[in-house]
């Protein structure tokens, strides 16, 4: 997949094109992006994907904004693997904010991606004070196409109902609604070593900003095994002010600095706590440990 940022020149090419932030690329995403493939594969146009950095409630309530699902490198590469060949992630600051629905419409969709067909949400909005809607798209040098929700249960399939249900530790109705496990990935960062002191080493992940998850998790990392992982803001000893993502690794005791590990969440443990003291804490997670064990030997 070609991944453009930031300005766009004139397209050289014809699209079939999505807008949206797919946080998370969960089934609804997914349904979006299957019927632009198979557009484009019809129409000879290349299946493209227009997202934003950051989130757009990011930039106009940062402290308000909703919890990141996935970051910006996961969330191309699921894009990617759900057949888009060009994503172009827009930098969303005061010049696009203010950008009018018609300016919009001819500068970014027509001369910078090329767009020959358009699928967006029924409850698309668009332009400076969310002028434009799916009637201002209409009419324009392109075909344009509204998809209904998309329901699983005779639930609607939502960012919001994914954040919601990870935040509630419902791990399995994540993973229905995604369509896939969820994972963190992330560049293992130094940390203090107090895990390492304590009998169980971990590989630290900074996360930019708080994930829509926290507390103790049975994980499994890809390429690397099983394991026990904390999300969370360590309140026992050195805290910190945005969590961490903390992996002791089962069986793999090797350095992994600045090693990329993606880390898929399979059950919740327990929320994180205080403990009075580092013999406490230790207790707590071999206990942690010896239960994620357990899980591995019930489920294989």
């Amino acid at each position: 997949m070609v991944v453009t940022h930031g300005s766009l020149q004139r397209a050289r090419g014809r699209c079939a094109l999505t807008i949206g932030n797919f946080d998370g690329v969960h089934r609804g995403h997914r349904a979006l992006v299957e019927r632009v493939v198979s557009k484009a594969r019809e129409s000879n146009l290349t299946p493209c994907v227009l997202t934003f950095e950051p989130h757009p409630r990011e930039y106009f309530a940062p402290k308000a904004a909703p919890a990141r699902i996935t970051r910006l490198r996961d969330k191309l590469e699921l894009l990617a693997e759900a057949g888009v060949a060009h994503a172009h992630v827009a930098r969303f600051d005061a010049a696009f904010a203010t950008l009018s629905a018609e300016h919009f419409i001819d500068e970014v969709l027509e001369r910078g991606l090329g767009t020959r067909w358009l699928l967006v949400g029924r409850d698309f909005r668009f332009g400076a004070r969310r002028a434009g809607d799916f009637a201002t798209l209409q009419g324009r040098g392109f075909g344009v196409e509204a998809m209904p929700d998309v329901q699983l249960d005779g639930e609607r399939v939502s960012s919001s109902a994914v954040r919601a249900a990870l935040a509630s530790g419902e791990l399995r109705t994540a993973e229905r609604l995604l369509g896939h496990p969820y994972t963190i990935s992330g560049r293992v960062a130094h940390g203090a070593k107090l895990g390492r002191g304590l009998g169980f080493p971990t590989a630290n992940i900074v996360l930019r900003r708080p994930p829509p998850l926290a507390g103790i998790y049975v994980v499994q990392v890809d390429g690397l095994g099983r394991g026990v992982a904390s999300v969370g803001r360590r309140p026992t000893v050195n805290p910190v002010p945005i969590p961490l993502l903390e992996v002791h690794l089962f069986d793999h005791d090797a350095d992994l600095y600045g090693e990329h590990l993606c880390v898929r969440f399979l059950e919740k443990l327990r929320d994180e706590e205080k403990y009075e003291g580092l013999a406490a804490l230790q207790a707590a997670i071999a206990r942690d440990a010896h239960r994620a064990k357990e899980y591995f030997l019930k489920h294989g």
